[in-house]
Formats: structure tokens, C-alpha cells, sequence
């Protein structure tokens, strides 16, 4: 974010910032990254140092994140979302040197301005690690994917971003953010909204309307599940970015006839940052997610997607063992997820390897039965977990969001599931919700939906 705090010097009159009726321009930004920058150098904190920013949204605490970096630490955010277990394990294996809270850094702020002179930004080396972006934890615990400074800047060079990026951050000069700083995508695309001279407008809450039409929002970027909460009508949006998991084909094409063809789909991970970008462009091959970013390699093998980026981590921190079961030494990374690239170049994906229901001693993909069931026009959104059975050893059990008022027909669907893949695909129960259970990144959260099965999980 280093290149995002120099970008600031530009148009210091211009709004960086909206919250509700207040305005932070650029240069009062700037001026508050440097009290925080001050304030963290008298507590001891400099390069190499781990920083964890357990804070709110506000402008302060972004500044925050600009402080740390400026500083050369190496810095995490924590998730309003985590559990207890959760939170103590993360601050656990990012080792870190401060926990900063939001009143932690109105104190460091308050000594940053009364000190006599400002600290400035240190020299860091390239490979220092500027950052740990903690794994969504859906396959276990959080694992904190460590990103040099090198690589994380990258992020922010605007000469190195791909066409298609390019031409997505164009569509970004008044961003929502929403929720936390800690999502690698919200920090990323509210730094690249900054850097095109950009404002970026922070919403309190999950009703977003009013505050896209006051502040006149021309993109935002959020979960796949949250996308059926944007109403028709919002006239300035250019750009809806949705990630985390796949869109189905039936969602996405609802969407578009509701908000117009501005939906982007990302596809990456916390270990290797994004991996392809679908754009309004990509009709063709709705339910893909688009083409791969063109400084990214893409490798297929026995049907897993394989990866060399410029964006991805140098490993887990503090696990090399794990990370050597991911990253080769040439830098190709294992995703584990399932997938094909075409014959146009676009990235399809059938799911996860380790996201398996086993029946009767076969493997059901539960990607390959969810996909199934959203192919149906009366679905809009499927999610399949696993439960243990007495008599199968695991059965399949699904939960469907419909696309209209009614919800879709359970036999309809056991019969296109058991045409398309096998008898032990079917699902035991099918569940129509009108929402799922997020995790705190904004996945589907299986294990929560287990439960509802079977409440012992």
C-alpha cells in the first residue's frame, strides 16, 4: 500500500473518503497515516514488525493500515466475524509483536500529533513480508498466507495491472466498502480507488441502496450470496464485483437483467491472489469465471487448477510443511480446486478436491451436484454438505435458493442430479432458503449448514 500513501500527495483537496455526512480528503488522510506512523515508531514497531489490526471501518483505520505499511511491518487484519477459538488461534500463528484496536490507535494518533517530528517511510526489502491474509478457514483452521512487499505492491502499480483489471478500476472512482478492512479484496479495491484519484464511501450496515443513491456508488465489490440484495434502479453503479465462490449461470443472468450487463466475477485465493477476471465481455461463457489475468499461468493436472502468479505468497507463515504441499519450487501453486480451460481460453470450475461426500464408498463432488442443481431455472444458488449416515457411510444433502417465488420441485431435481451424475449424487433431503449462513469471508458456511442436518456436526 506504499504506492497508494505516495499517490496521495496528488489532488490533496480531492475527497478520499465519504461516511455518512462526513468528508476526509487526501491530504487530511495523508496526515493521519503519518500521526499513525509516528505514533507506532515511539511504541517500537518498524520493519519486520507484526502488526494485527483488529479495528472497525473507518478512515482512521485505513490510514492505519497505511501507518504499518509505511513502516515496513508486517501486518494483518482480523476479522470482525472470527470466533473466539478463531481470533486467539490467528493472533497465535501470525506472531505478532501489537494487537491494535480501534482506541489503541486513537492513542498512537494523539502521540503521533504531538510529536516534534513525523516519521517517514522506511526502506524495505523486496522480500520482507508485508502481509499475512489469514484463509477462509472452510477446510480448517486460518492459515496466513504471507505476501512480500514486492508482491503486494504489485497490487497497486497501475502500469502492471492487466487490460481487463485496467479496465475494471476505471469503473471504481466512488467504491462502497462495507464491513471490514481485513477482506483482502475490500482493502485492494479501496487502495486502487485512491490510487485513479477515486473516493472511497464507506456504508454502516448491509442496506446498501440508500447509500449507493445518495453517495452515488459506481462500484462495490462483495460476496456471491449477497448479490440478490442490489435492487433495480441503481443508476450510477458502472461495476458489481462478486467473489468468494462461484456464480451460477441462473444468478448471474438475474442479476444482469435486473442491474445491466456491469457484472465482473473474480477468482482467486488468499494464497495466490486473483487468478482470472469474468467482465461484462465474457457473455459468452456465462457461469466460467472468465479468462486468466495475463501475467498468470495457468496449469490443469488430473483435473486440479495449477497456478503461477506474480500475485501469489511466498507460504504459509510459520508452516513450511504446509506450504510444501502447495508451492513447488518453481512456483507453480496447487488451488485444489477442480477445473478446465476451453478452447476460447476461459476458466471453468467443478469444485474442490477436498469438497467430497462419500456414498457408499464413492466419491460425489459436491461442486459437480450443486452445479447440477443450479442448472434447473428454479434455482438461483445451490450448496451441498455431507453428513454421516448409518447405512451409506456419508450422505449427500443439498440446500437451494430459488430464483422466483416458489420454491423448485425436490423430485424435479433428484431426477436431474441422478441424469447428469450417479444414484449416489442424489441428495437425501433438498432444502429450499432464502439465504445461507456466511462465513466470516463471506463463503457459504457449509459446517453451519451441516448442522442443520444434523446439529451434533
Amino acid at each position: 500500500m506504499r504506492p497508494v500513501l505516495e499517490a496521495l500527495r496528488a489532488h490533496p483537496d480531492r475527497p478520499a473518503f465519504e461516511h455518512g455526512g462526513r468528508v476526509v480528503t487526501r491530504a487530511e488522510l495523508r496526515t493521519m497515516a503519518f500521526a499513525l506512523a509516528t505514533g507506532m515508531r515511539s511504541a517500537g514497531l518498524g520493519p519486520g514488525s507484526g502488526v494485527a489490526l483488529a479495528t472497525d471501518l473507518t478512515p482512521e483505520t485505513f490510514a492505519a493500515h497505511l501507518a504499518a505499511h509505511a513502516l515496513g511491518c508486517r501486518v494483518a487484519g482480523a476479522r470482525p466475524g472470527w470466533s473466539p477459538a478463531i481470533r486467539a488461534h490467528a493472533l497465535k500463528a501470525g506472531d505478532f509483536d501489537a494487537v491494535l484496536d480501534t482506541d489503541r490507535l486513537e492513542d498512537l494518533a494523539a502521540q503521533g500529533r504531538s510529536a516534534s517530528r513525523q516519521a517517514a517511510p522506511v526502506e524495505v526489502r523486496p522480500d520482507d513480508i508485508a502481509r499475512l491474509n489469514f484463509t477462509s478457514g472452510t477446510t480448517g483452521r486460518p492459515k496466513a498466507c504471507a505476501r512480500t512487499y514486492a508482491t503486494f505492491d504489485l497490487d497497486f502499480q497501475s502500469d502492471r495491472w492487466s487490460p481487463d483489471l485496467a479496465a475494471l478500476i476505471e469503473n471504481c472512482g466512488r467504491f462502497l466498502a462495507f464491513e471490514s478492512w481485513a477482506p483482502p479484496v475490500m482493502l485492494t479495491f479501496a487502495g486502487r480507488c485512491l490510487l485513479i484519484g477515486g473516493t472511497v464511501v464507506i456504508a454502516d450496515g448491509a442496506n446498501w441502496a440508500p447509500v449507493i443513491e445518495r453517495h452515488r456508488v459506481t462500484a462495490l465489490a462483495m460476496p456471491v450470496p449477497f448479490l440478490q440484495r442490489l435492487p433495480a434502479g441503481l443508476d450510477s453503479l458502472r461495476a458489481v464485483v462478486v467473489t468468494g465462490s462461484p456464480a451460477s449461470p441462473t444468478l448471474l443472468s438475474a442479476a444482469m437483467d435486473r442491474l445491466g450487463p456491469i457484472l465482473w466475477q473474480g477468482y482467486g485465493q488468499a494464497e495466490s491472489g486473483m487468478i482470472s477476471l469474468f467482465t461484462p465481455a465474457h457473455l459468452d461463457a456465462l457461469g466460467s469465471v472468465g479468462r486468466p489475468l495475463q501475467e498468470v499461468e495457468v496449469a490443469v493436472h488430473a483435473g486440479e487448477i495449477h497456478v503461477r502468479s506474480p500475485h501469489a505468497m511466498a507460504g504459509y507463515w510459520g508452516e513450511p510443511e504446509r506450504t510444501r504441499e502447495v508451492l513447488s519450487e518453481d512456483g507453480w501453486l496447487r488451488t485444489h480446486d477442480l477445473g478446465r480451460v476451453d478452447g476460447d481460453g476461459y476458466l471453468w470450475l467443478d469444485g474442490r478436491t477436498r469438497d467430497i461426500v462419500i456414498v457408499n464408498a464413492e466419491i460425489c463432488y459436491a461442486g459437480a451436484i450443486e452445479r447440477a442443481l443450479a442448472s434447473h431455472p428454479d434455482v438461483a444458488q445451490a450448496f451441498v454438505v455431507g453428513v454421516p449416515d448409518e447405512r451409506t457411510g456419508e450422505a449427500v444433502h443439498a440446500f437451494v435458493i430459488p430464483s422466483g417465488a416458489e420454491p423448485p420441485d425436490p423430485a424435479a431435481l433428484a431426477t436431474l442430479v441422478r441424469s447428469e451424475l450417479t444414484a449416489n449424487s442424489v441428495p437425501r433431503t433438498i432444502t429450499a432458503v432464502r439465504e445461507v449462513p456466511l462465513s466470516p469471508t463471506g463463503k457459504p458456511d457449509k459446517t453451519a449448514l451441516a448442522r442443520l442436518i444434523d446439529p451434533d456436526r
